[in-house]
Formats: structure tokens, C-alpha cells, sequence
């Protein structure tokens, strides 16, 4: 039980400073927050500090976290499990991928990390098959590690620094969310998907509607939705900006866990009827109908009946959103015995070797290569531009959770994103169609024992053995960029203007050309901003130091680190914006980045690039939150906000967290 100050904000038991007017119960996420909480007041906003007990990386984002982890020095990872994906860069034209995946598995073999080789599925559908349990923590290198809340888990994204100090054994830190619960009631009509409720979601509350919040999904709804269905949805809460999503552990848990052979990590888990919330959305599933997140945001959100008849020229069923054995039967019941359009590519990823195993065993992927589908290895696939990418201009209809312009490796193609059933339907006409026009809802029949076979996960060598094991780094790895502590001031150009909503796919963009040297931040550097401005890494370079500005939610979208590091490489100082998405302002300060907002959003229009702005008083007006920029262009003073811990201030002045840390290692 914790205790409700006055104002409804929360502190842990036995702080004396607090005083309490009544007791109140816990939400699902309070709950796994007090019980993991190793510093800090659970008071709204402020930090605090949250043991983890698992990590998970993948490929794209791994190897930095790994070449971060080895710079501590420590001899193996002191967390209770963490696993290694490969499942991002798969393919190989070249040997940059291969060296990363074998560099993976050896640095994961020798420091006391699971390894999931190339194959055996997507990092957040292998997660929750195999190491999901409920009321434990997580922490992932990929922001769609909320996935895991749909068992139970209190799951959150970050960048690979904020990985390599968990596995180090150090807590991770975020500023206490609020509390939203989004309650559900009534019962979906044939036709409308998980999916459909996600993006009911962002049509309501948009991109930003999550933003330093955690999501709990609740009431009589519920029920209705199995955990791969669950798991859709707090994958997609990422999408809303939220810290995590999460759902009760209720028997629709213990059902999943049972079919996967671990039942015995099954314990329920729910909120407290007296808990308390920030915010309560009610959605009434009777409502629904099928939906589809337009180009190119998640939230723009129109009803499929809407768009009926749009040709299209591909459909892309799979990714960590939809690529479920439930998500994939379906679509096979849609396709047997019938054929997808001539004017339609279609290809199928399964989320998992798991699910590929089934899907053969039953016969439904013969129903669904016998349409004309290609079918796909278990990866992220043509979900992060790694294959498979649309005609110019084209239509596509794809189950992922984005659609950011350029993210498909097409830029001037129409991403939509829709629920399996809508895409499966949709490739059998050749035009977008609203599934109810096919007739009755198919029926499915997931079996109650799933199979199980871990061959593709590699354990790592004993303790004993591990000490003499050799790590090999191809050409392709680099280092570590340097840092810079921060002084009192910054004098530096604008090298950059962006608007609103400028996602890291706009900052450092994904895809079958660039994702290879994500272990190279040099090579990457030439990439920075290219679907904004291709000019931009050149003059970077030139100016020598430089600020970015931008808009509102800045750097949205992924956890990928590389959408700081790559910046900090090429001289950016200072990142000044309207409003910044969450983990990539973390990801800013942990490079040694500052990130500033302004007090009044009309002062973004008064700064132009190529202006030379000026911040002083560093030391004394980080300590307030206040920082005053000097334009010396224009000769216009422009009041920022500066909203950051005193432990981030003291990152900064050290030059980012990799040196804090090695700074403060016992």
C-alpha cells in the first residue's frame, strides 16, 4: 500500500519529508515501480532511479551498446537475464552485417548474454514467447519494447548507453510518469483487430498524447483480447510517446504461459480498486470498425470504409506489431484458396522460428504461399526499410507500427498502416477494402500447447570459460565518438532549422543502405538529416560546432542512440526545440548533448539557420532552469527552459554518461 499526498502525487514508504491525507491503492505500473525502486520520490515528474531485471538489444542498436558495456570494464552482466537479437540488419550484401552478427555473439558468449541468432524472430515476439513474465522490469534498446506489457511487464525503451548501465547492474532513471488508464468495454464486431484499438488510440490523443505518461489498459474489454493482441497494442503505445504501456496479468495470461510451457512464471497482477489515475479514457470496442494511420504519421488516422477503393501495389504483413501465430493464421484463412492481385506484391514475415514452425506443422503457410505471397525470413524486414520497399509512389498497405516518409526505403511512396485482416483482404482486391465486404469473419483455432524449440538462442559459456574467450571486431566497428563536457557557455552557429514532429527516421534514417554502419558513426555521419537536408552533415563538419533547432516532439520514433550520437560527431552542441520526444532527449543528454526548450514556442520563429546564437551562464542557469540565448545575428535575447535532474546536469559537465559512469564506478 502507498500513501496519496493532498495534491495526488506519490512518495516510497518511510519518507519522512512527505505528509499523507489518506492511504490509496496502486496502479499495475506503481506497483512494479515501488517494488524495483532503488532511489527518488514516486512524486509525478521527478526522477527516480529503477532497478531492472532483464535487457534486451538488437542488432541495430547493439553493437554500440555492447562497445559501451566493454568500456566499463566489467567481466560480465549483472543483470538476472539478457538477450541478444539479431533480427534489424539480416541482410547481407556485404560483410558490415556479418561482422556485427558475429561480433554480437561473441561479445554476448563472453560477458553472460543470451544470443538469438539471424532467424529465429523478432526480438519483441521471441521476448514475449520465451522471457516474458509479468511484474518484472525491462529495459530494451529498441523503443518497441513496450511489446512486453502485454504480458505484465513493466517494458521500456531507451538508447544503448541507458542498456549497457543496466547490464552493468545500474539503475535506470526516468522521471515518475503519470498514470493514464484507458478502460474498455463492449466487445469488438467481426472484423476489428487489435490493431483497430491502437489506432482508435492515437486518432484521439495523436502522437504526442503519451508523452511522460504510462498507459494501463483495464475494464470488462479486456477479456476479449488474447496477449498477442495485447501485445500489438502496448507495442503501438510507443507510438503515442508514452514511457510504457502495460496490462493486467489476469488467466488470458496464464492461458499464453501455459501454451508456452511456462506457466510457473505466471503470477497475477492488477491495479488496486482505489487507484488513482491522471487521466481515464473510455473506448467502447461496439464502436469500432476498421481503421488505417494514413501517410505519414501513426495519427492520422481515417476509417477504411474512407479509403475503399484506393489502388494499392504492395501489402507487408509481419513486423513486432502483427506477426503473431494468431495474426498469421487469420491471414491464411483470408488467402486459401484464393489469389492476391496481379497489381499487388505481397510479402509475410512471421515473428518468430516459433511461429514459422506452426504455421508449417498446421498447413497455413501453404494457404499462404499457394495466394502468391512471398514469404519472408522472422525479422524486422521491410518494417525498417531492410527489403522489400515500395514502387515510386506507390500504395502500400503494411502492419507495422510506422509510416514516417522515407522510413519504407521508398520516400515518395504512401505507407498505411492497417490490421492484418485489412491488409490480407485488401491484397486479394488490389484496392483498399474494408474487410466486412468479404463476408464471415474467419475462424481461427490457436492450440493450447505451443511449440517449443530454443535451438536458436545461445547460451553463454560459463563464467569459468568465458574469461579466455575472444571478442572479434571487424573494420566496420569504430569506437565510441568523443565527448565533450559542457562549460559555462556555447557560442556556435545554426546549422539546421526542422519543423514539427521530426522523427529519428528524419535524423538518422533507416534502410537497406545505411542500417550496415550502425556500428561505423563516421560512415553514418554522411546519412545524418539527408531526408530533410543532404547538405546538412558537409556544413556540420565545416562550422566545427553548431545548434539545431527544431519544432514540437522533437527526434519521435525510435531508441536508436544513433540519433544523438551521430550529431555529436558532427559538432552539435545544443539541440533547442519546442518540445522534445523522451527518449531521444535522453539519448541527447547522455551523448553530452543539451537539450533546451523554449518558454515561448513563437521564439522558434525568430531564429534563422546560419544565426550565431550564444548561451552563457550555463553553470548557474542549468542549476535553475533557466537559460538566456543571446542572438547575436538579430541582437534578440530568447528565455529557455532547461528541465533536467541535477544528475543529468552533472552528466553534461562530464561529457556525456559513458564518461559519468567511468567516472563514478566503485
Amino acid at each position: 500500500m502507498m500513501y496519496r499526498r493532498c495534491r495526488s502525487s506519490y512518495a516510497p514508504r518511510g519518507n519522512s519529508k512527505e505528509r499523507y491525507c489518506r492511504k490509496m491503492g496502486l496502479t499495475i505500473a506503481q506497483k512494479i515501480i515501488k517494488s524495483h525502486l532503488v532511489s527518488g520520490d514516486m512524486t509525478t515528474g521527478s526522477e527516480i532511479a529503477v532497478h531492472m531485471d532483464r535487457t534486451l538489444t538488437q542488432d541495430a542498436t547493439g553493437t554500440m551498446a555492447y562497445i559501451e558495456f566493454e568500456s566499463m570494464g566489467l567481466d560480465r552482466v549483472r543483470t538476472e537475464l539478457s538477450v541478444a537479437y539479431v533480427d534489424h540488419n539480416t541482410l547481407q550484401a556485404g560483410f558490415e552485417n556479418a561482422d556485427d552478427h558475429e561480433y554480437l555473439r561473441a561479445v554476448a558468449a563472453k560477458y553472460g548474454v543470451y544470443y538469438s541468432r539471424p532467424g529465429n524472430g523478432v526480438c519483441h515476439q521471441v521476448n514475449l514467447e520465451r522471457f516474458g513474465v509479468p511484474g518484472k522490469t525491462l529495459v530494451g534498446s529498441a523503443s518497441h519494447t513496450p511489446t512486453a506489457g502485454g504480458i505484465g511487464m513493466l517494458a521500456i525503451g531507451a538508447g544503448g548507453l541507458d542498456i549497457a548501465v543496466a547490464m552493468g547492474g545500474g539503475a535506470y532513471r526516468m522521471n515518475m510518469p503519470r498514470m493514464i488508464l484507458v478502460r474498455l468495454s463492449g466487445k469488438r464486431q467481426p472484423w476489428v483487430a487489435a490493431k483497430d484499438v491502437i489506432l482508435e488510440l492515437l486518432r484521439r490523443i495523436s502522437v504526442k498524447g503519451g508523452v511522460g505518461a504510462i498507459i494501463e489498459w483495464g475494464g470488462e474489454g479486456i477479456a476479449d483480447l488474447m496477449v498477442p493482441e495485447r501485445a500489438t497494442i502496448t507495442n503501438m503505445g510507443a507510438e503515442l510517446g508514452a514511457t510504457t504501456s502495460i496490462f493486467p496479468s489476469d488467466e488470458v495470461t496464464r492461458e499464453f504461459l501455459r501454451a508456452e510451457g511456462r506457466e510457473a512464471d505466471y503470477i497475477p497482477l492488477a491495479s488496486d480498486p482505489d487507484a488513482e489515475y491522471d487521466e481515464i479514457i473510455d473506448i467502447d470496442l461496439s464502436t469500432l470498425e476498421p481503421l488505417a494511420a494514413c501517410p505519414h504519421s501513426p495519427d492520422n488516422v481515417k476509417p477504411v470504409r474512407e479509403l475503399a477503393g484506393t489502388p494499392i501495389s504492395q501489402v507487408c504483413v509481419g513486423s513486432c506489431t502483427n506477426s503473431s501465430l494468431a495474426d498469421m493464421l487469420r491471414v491464411a484463412a483470408i488467402l486459401r484458396g484464393r489469389q492476391v492481385s496481379p497489381e499487388v506484391g505481397m510479402s509475410v514475415s512471421p515473428g518468430s522460428k516459433q511461429v514459422l514452425e506452426m504455421l508449417s506443422e498446421c498447413g497455413a503457410l501453404t494457404d499462404i504461399i499457394a495466394s502468391g505471397a512471398r514469404l519472408l525470413e522472422c525479422a524486422c524486414g521491410p518494417c525498417i526499410g531492410m527489403g522489400f520497399s515500395p514502387a515510386s509512389k506507390g500504395v502500400s498497405l503494411r502492419t507495422f507500427n510506422r509510416n514516417f516518409e522515407g522510413r519504407s526505403g521508398t520516400r515518395d511512396a504512401g505507407v498505411y498502416l492497417v490490421s492484418p485482416e485489412v491488409a490480407a483482404v485488401s491484397a486479394i482486391y488490389g484496392v483498399i477494402t474494408d474487410p466486412r465486404v468479404f463476408g464471415e469473419y474467419p475462424k481461427i483455432t490457436v492450440p493450447e500447447h505451443f511449440r517449443i524449440d530454443d535451438s536458436g538462442i545461445i547460451p553463454p559459456l560459463p563464467a569459468d570459460k568465458a574469461a579466455a574467450a575472444e571478442v572479434k571486431r571487424g573494420p566496420n566497428i569504430k569506437s565510441y565518438p568523443d565527448t565533450y563536457p559542457l562549460g559555462d557557455s556555447v557560442r556556435a552557429g545554426v546549422s539546421l532549422k526542422v519543423g514539427d514532429n521530426i522523427t529519428t527516421d528524419h535524423i538518422m534514417p533507416a534502410g537497406a543502405k545505411i542500417l550496415p554502419y550502425r556500428s561505423n558513426i563516421p560512415k553514418l555521419s554522411e546519412f545524418c538529416f539527408n531526408v530533410c537536408d543532404a547538405t546538412f552533415p558537409a556544413r556540420a563538419k565545416e562550422m566545427g560546432q553548431s545548434i539545431i533547432i527544431g519544432g514540437i516532439n522533437y527526434g519521435q520514433g525510435s531508441s536508436r542512440e544513433h540519433a544523438a550520437l551521430v550529431p555529436l560527431y558532427l559538432g552539435v552542441r545544443a539541440v533547442i526545440a519546442k518540445s522534445f520526444a523522451r527518449i531521444h532527449r535522453d539519448n541527447l543528454v547522455n551523448a553530452g548533448i543539451l537539450p533546451l526548450t523554449f518558454e515561448d514556442p513563437d521564439d522558434y520563429d525568430t531564429i534563422s539557420e546560419g544565426d550565431v546564437l550564444s548561451l552563457s551562464g550555463l553553470d548557474g542557469g542549468l542549476e535553475t532552469g533557466r537559460v538566456m540565448l543571446l542572438n547575436e545575428t538579430t541582437g534578440k535575447t530568447v528565455p529557455l527552459a532547461a528541465a533536467l535532474s541535477d544528475r543529468q546536469i552533472a552528466v553534461l559537465r562530464t561529457g556525456g554518461l559513458l564518461k559519468y559512469v567511468a567516472n563514478n564506478m566503485n
